[in-house]
């Protein structure tokens, strides 16, 4: 993915960029710029991700998938022009909802309250049963169940270390990085970003980190927008003034 963003970017001949930003999936391509195109950012902005996936992580997404390819309407991919798998793809989002929330932020938003409907007899009536199966139904209206076996496997195949200590794959990187991580984040923990802040350390970059107490769980990075519009706005207001931009002289600012 990051190879035809450099490829797009070098068509449009901008050789540097300000700033390379994202969060989760986005996070991760951020950590590609910086071990495979050192020297085409100034800055990062690396937010909720890990450098790679855990055995637990990616277990989530492997019971996803097995949704989709359990579903009889997946023929193994060849479905386009019939009936989608839309059963199987309901349940990977589902499964993929609940990690993205917390308990806590679960229970403020559901309790014990009971649901408006069962969706079949062995429901337990409950809100929270409601909320993750018209989540599931809303989904495959938008979204198709190749594209999401395919990213799942590319976010569980990626490892920015490449197979060595992940500060030996930073370690020709000169920009300015910026790690944000969200305490109620439990599909990324905040352990995760921290082994990022390690590693670019002993990199020799220069790095911040900021863990922003959020009860949103992995949903944070979308939803505390105040919060980290403060924290990347006095980041990249310094990225700019250490890198000398002005209107005459201006580096394209170009978030993922």
């Amino acid at each position: 993915m990051v190879d035809v963003q450099k490829h797009l970017i070098g068509h449009l001949e901008i050789d540097q960029l300000l700033s390379v930003a994202g969060g989760s999936m986005g996070g991760m391509q951020v950590l590609e710029w910086l071990t495979a195109y050192p020297g085409n950012l100034k800055s990062a902005i690396v937010i909720a991700t890990t450098a790679k996936h855990s055995p637990q992580q990616i277990a989530f997404h492997e019971v996803g998938r097995q949704a989709i390819m359990a579903d009889p309407h997946w023929k193994d991919g060849y479905y386009y022009g019939g009936i989608p798998p839309a059963k199987g793809l309901s349940v990977a989002r589902m499964i993929g909802h609940i990690t993205y929330m917390s308990e806590i932020s679960m229970a403020e938003k559901f309790g014990r309250r009971p649901g408006d409907e069962k969706p079949h007899k062995f429901s337990a009536g409950s809100e929270v049963e409601d909320y993750l199966y018209n989540r599931g139904n809303h989904f495959v209206k938008r979204f198709d169940a190749n594209s999401y076996l395919y990213i799942t496997r590319a976010i569980d195949s990626f490892d920015a270390s490449k197979g060595k200590n992940l500060y030996e794959a930073l370690k020709e990187t000169k920009a300015k990085v910026l790690v944000l991580a969200f305490k109620s984040d439990w599909l990324y923990p905040a352990s995760q970003s921290k082994e990022i802040v390690k590693a670019c350390k002993w990199a020799g970059i220069d790095t911040t980190y900021c863990e922003i107490d959020s009860t949103y769980g992995h949903d944070a990075f979308l939803l505390e927008v105040e919060e980290e519009t403060h924290l990347v706005k006095h980041f990249l207001q310094r990225a700019t003034l250490e890198n000398g931009v002005t209107s005459e002289n201006r580096i394209t600012d170009y978030a993922i």
